[in-house]
């Protein structure tokens, strides 16, 4: 039979567990750890700065309180706060000789980091369903594009991300970290985390899979086929203006689409080296950090009524 110190050391938990994680960061070269805090930085700048302002611009203006201006509205919104969920730790990888992140505010990372990412997804998929019935469906577009149903649609977004977040999040905090606590990552992400594992992660891989699969092949299929029936009203339209204007108001939600679906699975095709991490992490960095600085941009610069928006605001404040 046991001593009582022997069961009381049975009762401890496993203390090879770890109780923080190191970020690696982006990269180990010294000599590019200044010249990327720099950019990096005026990135985060101009991210936080450029979603706050078409935020604000939308607010401000009456002639956006439109259902496709309520979805940038929250494209914005999300890429304004997911900004913070990774930016300030990775900056201070690159200052900080050893760059520490607890379990648990690495757990919390990964949460906001999963939801806001997937919000961003279903918001995406959302403005293509806008289109879809603004430019196929006019004259039915304002009762079936409602601020009620638009309210219902971003309240399943939201609704979608926060359980696709607890999914992951619930899978992860279940797995023993005894390997290593050094993560080849600037975040918390998952299959970086899955690497640390010294148990069997078969059931967080197929879980992290199913999930990530369903949201982008659910994405895709809704995003695809809204437009293959937005170009096929365009074929049929025999005005060139009209041609013209229906390509102008989706153009933009085409090239954000671009960007983040393509850099996305780029980043989560599953690392099989060194080599591949590295490029994985690079990708990542494309669809976390370039892409929510370019959508405030894209759908500024290439907007009409953004523009005059912007006109009459610098009006009133110079007025």
């Amino acid at each position: 039979m046991p001593s009582r110190k022997s069961r009381k050391k049975m009762a401890v938990p496993n203390d090879s567990s770890v109780s923080e994680f190191i970020l690696m960061g982006l990269t180990d070269h010294p000599e590019l750890q200044l010249p990327l805090f720099v950019l990096f930085l005026l990135n985060y700048t101009a991210t936080v700065m450029g979603n706050l302002s078409l935020m604000n611009l939308i607010c401000l203006n009456s002639n956006l309180h439109t259902p496709m201006y309520f979805f940038i509205f929250n494209l914005s919104c999300i890429d304004f706060c997911y900004s913070f969920v990774f930016t300030p730790k990775m900056l201070m990888s690159f200052v900080l000789e050893k760059n520490t992140i607890s379990f648990t505010g690495c757990m919390t990372q990964l949460f906001f980091f999963c939801f806001f990412v997937n919000s961003e997804c279903y918001v995406l998929t959302a403005m293509a369903y806008d289109r879809y019935v603004a430019i196929c469906k006019p004259l039915l577009y304002k009762s079936v594009m409602s601020p009620k149903i638009c309210c219902l649609l971003m309240c399943a977004v939201y609704l979608m991300g926060f359980v696709s977040a607890v999914v992951h999040t619930g899978f992860m905090i279940q797995i023993n970290f005894c390997a290593s606590n050094i993560i080849n990552h600037y975040m918390c992400d998952i299959f970086p985390l899955l690497q640390l594992s010294c148990t069997s992660t078969y059931i967080n891989e197929l879980v992290s899979s199913a999930v990530v699969g369903t949201i982008i092949i659910l994405s895709s299929l809704i995003i695809l086929n809204s437009y293959a029936m937005i170009l096929s009203n365009i074929i049929r339209m025999s005005s060139a203006k009209g041609w013209s204007k229906a390509m102008g108001t989706c153009g933009s939600h085409i090239i954000t689409v671009g960007l983040f679906y393509g850099s996305r699975l780029l980043a989560y095709i599953k690392p099989s080296s060194a080599e591949a991490a590295d490029e994985g992490k690079f990708f990542s960095v494309f669809y976390t950090l370039v892409v929510p600085v370019l959508n405030p941009l894209i759908y500024s610069l290439r907007n009409k009524d953004v523009k005059l928006a912007v006109k009459k605001t610098m009006k009133r404040m110079t007025g």
